[in-house]
């Protein structure tokens, strides 16, 4: 394919080009458990586990939801 050629709608190159703004809510799973004062306690305890455990649990769900919502945000309607 030379330079002057256009890109089809769905070849590789076009989809590499999906600068969205949405996309940088990515980057929130990937901080947010990056913070260390959030591991910086016992308390509180969720049936019974100590705060570490359970919000790593969280951290899942957070990473899933956003994802989720990154996905749904910037995927092309009409089959493209």
């Amino acid at each position: 394919m030379t330079a002057s050629e256009p890109e089809e709608p769905g070849s590789a190159s076009s989809r590499a080009k999906d600068h969205s703004p949405w996309n940088w809510l990515l980057f929130v799973p990937i901080v947010v458990p990056l913070i260390p004062v959030f591991f910086n306690a016992d308390a509180p305890r969720v049936f019974g586990f100590p705060r570490f455990y359970w919000l790593q649990l969280a951290y899942i769900l957070l990473g899933v939801t956003t994802t989720t919502l990154v996905y749904r945000l910037t995927k092309r309607r009409g089959g493209q």
